[in-house]
């Protein structure tokens, strides 16, 4: 595969959509495992970091440990496990900088659409460049989405009843404002997931008071924000030693508390409240701490040395369990018939999910419906050639995963390669595997989007396991032509 400039549509190897946490493993990957390939990687935004630049919002910071979260060629150096935005985005930019990623970098540009033609066996790629969304064309022998999962213009946002009556202000925490000031403002946050769990004891010493009003509870686990095994580890060991031990330890850790809220979901349950109770006694847990869900039917929320509980206990946060009737011009009245005042709203209700990045594909002239089609081995789409989809983890870190796809991807292309193929495509025959969706969980942010994403089976090759351990060998041993993977060109 050679590199070429036709005109004004420029050629390359690969293209990676996206320039995030997979992004820049991506392109790591790429020209460590393939020098001799020429990439991009196109980013919509005009910085590098994805979600850790796109939230600014008090207090944001990984619910995953930084030894998961971060990459395993780059050991993350900070005592903080549990680590906070800022941190985050210095560690990625400083990444990509340091291997020389952020030079295949195009920002402002927006992938819109891709067309592949099977006779040329090649990508035309549709962007739109800059403000004025000049059109641009790329071409690429292979596609690679590193896009994430949900729609960076706008998070969820109920129809709040009265919203137009309030007189304060109402804030999305997606777009957190730059001058936003809650000193000594009475702070009302909705929602009950990572955001607002973030958001509360973060804002809770300036505020006069924060109430955080959840419609429903949701399972919290307190985890120490340094990880002293991790960090005794480094003062005996070999820094890439120390960070990979630590890794596995905690993936370890994750998968087996996973599974045991798979298999045993009472005693997990248990196991949980026992926690919520060392961090609030004499606290109606039955009320707000008490789901009405297994653990892991809905993602946990991970809270560093329990400082939500902490904020609780100083009486400067108050946790509401009721369902909003309306806003009012003062606040927000609730269907118990209490009213609650506030200055600041806080929507923190989620986000909108979006497959691949909301790229428009069609195969051959063919119009390519992304909910119709199947993942295979969770990273391909059945009947999508030379097209591979980054899909972190739901119950673990999504960089872990990220890392094992774009190793597959890797791989593949050393397959064709090596074999002179030209185009890779899996397909699945109508009626092999039984249809599961591919996020099994109930949240509602999943299930208002679910439909619209790619179906998994329930035998591999056509399932996302979930597991990291499963993942491994899987990705990084099993055969890359297995049979179901049809290879062709040359």
């Amino acid at each position: 595969m050679t590199s070429e400039t036709d005109g004004a549509v420029e050629h390359f190897d690969v293209l990676i959509v996206g320039a995030g946490l997979s992004g820049i493993a991506a392109g790591y990957y790429l020209q460590t495992r393939l020098p001799g390939k020429r990439y991009a990687i196109l980013e919509g935004r005009g910085a590098i970091g994805g979600t850790w630049d796109l939230f600014r919002y008090p207090g944001i910071r990984s619910d995953s440990d930084m030894f998961t979260l971060g990459y395993s060629f780059k050991p993350w150096k900070n005592p903080k496990s549990i680590a906070d935005g800022p941190s985050i985005l210095a560690y990625v930019r400083e990444t990509a900088q340091e291997y020389g990623i952020d030079r295949h970098i195009r920002f402002h540009q927006r992938v819109q659409a891709a067309s592949w033609s099977s006779k040329e066996a090649r990508w035309t790629v549709d962007v739109t460049v800059g403000p004025d969304a000049t059109p641009f064309r790329y071409t690429c022998n292979f596609l690679y989405a590193c896009a994430g999962y949900y729609r960076y213009e706008e998070g969820y946002t109920p129809v709040f009843p009265g919203r137009d009556d309030f007189e304060g202000i109402i804030v999305h925490p997606q777009h957190w404002p730059e001058d936003l000031d809650y000193r000594g403002k009475r702070v009302v946050v909705i929602g009950s997931g990572a955001t607002a769990m973030t958001l509360v004891p973060a804002m809770a010493p300036t505020a006069e008071h924060v109430t955080m009003v959840q419609r429903s509870p949701t399972y919290v686990l307190s985890l120490p924000s340094e990880d002293r095994i991790a960090n005794k580890l480094r003062e005996v060991l070999p820094e890439k030693t120390a960070n990979t031990v630590a890794r596995w330890k905690n993936v370890t850790f994750a998968t087996a508390f996973f599974q045991l809220c798979r298999r045993a979901p009472e005693a997990a349950r248990k196991l949980l409240r026992k926690g919520v109770e060392a961090g609030l006694p004499n606290f109606d847990i039955d009320t707000h701490f008490n789901p009405h869900y297994s653990p892991w039917d809905q993602r946990l929320c991970v809270i560093p040395d329990s400082d939500l509980y902490r904020t609780i206990r100083t009486g400067k946060v108050s946790v509401i369990t009721n369902q909003i009737r309306t806003f009012t011009k003062k606040g927000i009245l609730l269907e118990s018939g209490e009213e609650l005042q506030a200055d600041i709203i806080v929507t923190a209700t989620g986000l909108q999910l979006l497959s691949c990045g909301g790229i428009r594909f069609d195969v051959d002239g063919r119009d390519v419906e992304i909910s119709k089609t199947f993942v295979y081995k969770g990273l391909m789409l059945s009947d999508v050639p030379n097209f591979a989809l980054c899909a972190g983890y739901t119950n673990a870190s999504w960089t872990l995963r990220a890392e094992l796809s774009t190793r597959y991807v890797c791989r593949l292309l050393e397959h064709m390669d090596r074999k002179g193929y030209r185009q890779c495509v899996a397909h699945l025959h109508e009626g092999s595997v039984e249809t599961r969706p591919l996020l099994d969980l109930t949240a509602g942010y999943v299930q208002r989007a679910i439909e619209k994403f790619p179906k998994q089976g329930t035998k591999a090759p056509w399932y996302f396991p979930q597991n990291y351990f499963i993942d491994s060998v899987m990705m990084r041993f099993g055969s890359v032509d297995d049979g179901v993977m049809t290879f062709s060109g040359s």
